[in-house]
């Protein structure tokens, strides 16, 4: 994969379609339509393919620092790995769980915790008012619920306090959002909330190994989905180019990038929401646009710290632990299939990620293997090698999971993210109906683009055909 000149501004006739970013919703883009017989290029700033999904070497094994899990209901992601022939593994979730509220470890077995009987009677009706509520959301258009701006004037903290009495109930509602988001409660609008939830099936599935959106790992990392893709598309995937510059006119778009400048019909941006404010559209986008632009993102540091074996499994764990206290908001067991050595993945989240992110990697390794001792005994001292990614140090995505909205942000905008603007369309996970957020939705949104885009040219092709014929 590299620069091509038969593709740069010089090209005759010019392409159909450009796409910016190399991930997964830029490549199911690309390769839906170069299967339709459409000449497309890709243009990725990293130099490398897969955007905020990436995997790492450890020892002789893979793993994964982005996106890694897939689950029941994502045909797309499951019919493309089959396809691309990978294997996969079920997510290690036997024994005794941890929840670390204040401080405090609890051990329990199933997907709600042991509480109180008082505060876990709360926390299911909180659970089941949440399911009901969010499936009040539109996935084609949130702001058309019943009660639309009521809930994006509200964060998803201000609903915990008005509605759930419990402070128990309250931290292990806001420790599973945080989970999810990787953004603090406060900052959540609780609208997209409750899409985000309706999009994915509901909290209990995106919260759940078994049958939820954690079931299914991928053998040798997910990344490998994103790199056969691309193999597929070589050359027209050219990475070092990121581009700074989008000019529309009645014709066309040409980007500006660090390779050169291309043409083609349509363009397709497939990057993260606030990377869109560092590019100079011309004519600019609509104010409204932008301003739905800036949407932060979610906030993680991944960190996987590895054992010669996962003595954590005999002992009778299962490795996971949800925290509101700790640095360490999310911990699963990330050892490989044959157990042949034992991985933790630790999740610092929101606030505590922004709090260490840019710090020295010596630093946070010590701060994650000694919440890991606090957590399951001095047996998780003994580390043998440690990996990690501060993905809002990354300058090509400022952060992961996704782009999430604040309260009265889309009330504000009152724009579809999927709305074309002339002939700019857009992709990415953040654009995604269903599975937002995730891998699922990333391809989903990949497949609505190219779709988009298909359409339009096939009109143009009609419209030219009849006036040549008559």
């Amino acid at each position: 994969m590299g620069a091509a000149a038969d593709v740069a501004m010089d090209a005759v006739p010019p392409l159909d379609v450009l796409v910016v970013g190399a991930g997964l919703a830029g490549l199911a883009a690309a390769r839906a339509l170069h299967d339709q017989g459409r000449s497309v290029l890709v243009l990725e700033a990293r130099e490398r393919v897969g955007g905020r999904v990436l995997s790492h070497a450890l020892g002789h094994d893979s793993v994964d620092l982005g996106a890694q899990w897939i689950g029941p209901g994502q045909p797309r992601i499951a019919a493309l790995v089959a396809e691309l022939g990978l294997t996969t593994f079920p997510q290690w979730s036997t024994g005794r769980k941890l929840l670390d509220l204040g401080g405090r470890l609890r051990a329990y077995r199933h997907t709600v915790p042991s509480l109180p009987l008082t505060s876990l009677l709360e926390l299911q009706w909180a659970i089941t008012r949440l399911e009901r509520l969010c499936r009040q959301v539109p996935l084609d258009r949130p702001l058309a619920a019943p009660r639309a701006a009521a809930w994006d004037r509200l964060s998803m903290a201000d609903w915990l306090d008005r509605h759930v009495r419990s402070a128990e109930a309250r931290a292990v509602l806001a420790g599973a959002v945080r989970a999810i988001f990787a953004a603090e409660p406060q900052t959540l609008s609780l609208l997209h909330v409750l899409f985000y939830l309706h999009s994915g099936g509901g909290l209990m599935k995106l919260a759940a190994v078994k049958g939820g959106a954690q079931q299914t790992r991928i053998q040798g990392g997910a990344q490998q989905i994103a790199q056969r893709l691309a193999q597929r598309l070589a050359p027209r995937v050219i990475l070092g180019a990121p581009v700074t510059r989008v000019v529309q006119d009645a014709t066309g778009v040409t980007l500006h990038s660090a390779q050169g400048r291309y043409r083609a019909r349509y363009a397709i941006l497939a990057i993260p929401p606030p990377l869109l404010a560092a590019l100079s559209f011309e004519p600019p986008l609509p104010a409204a646009r932008q301003a739905l632009a800036q949407a932060p993102m979610g906030a993680t540091i991944k960190c996987v710290v590895a054992y010669r074996t996962p003595w954590w499994r005999a002992a009778g764990w299962s490795g996971e632990v949800l925290s509101d206290s700790s640095p360490l908001g999310l911990v699963f067991d990330d050892s490989p299939p044959d157990g042949a050595y034992g991985a933790l993945v630790a999740f610092l989240l929101g606030d505590a990620a922004r709090a260490w992110s840019g710090r020295p990697v010596a630093a946070r390794a010590r701060i994650v293997r000694d919440e890991l001792v606090r957590f399951f005994g001095p047996a998780a001292r003994a580390v043998i090698g440690y990996v990690e990614k501060d993905w809002p140090a990354d300058a090509w995505s400022r952060g992961c999971y996704a782009a999430y909205l604040p309260p009265r942000l889309l009330t504000a905008t009152n724009v579809d993210p999927r709305a074309p603007v002339g002939r700019i369309h857009w992709a990415g996970t953040e654009t995604a109906r269903v599975w937002h957020g995730y891998m699922e939705g990333a391809l989903e949104s990949g497949a609505r683009a190219a779709d988009e885009v298909l359409t339009r040219l096939r009109h143009a092709h009609a419209h030219e055909s009849a006036e040549e014929t008559g």
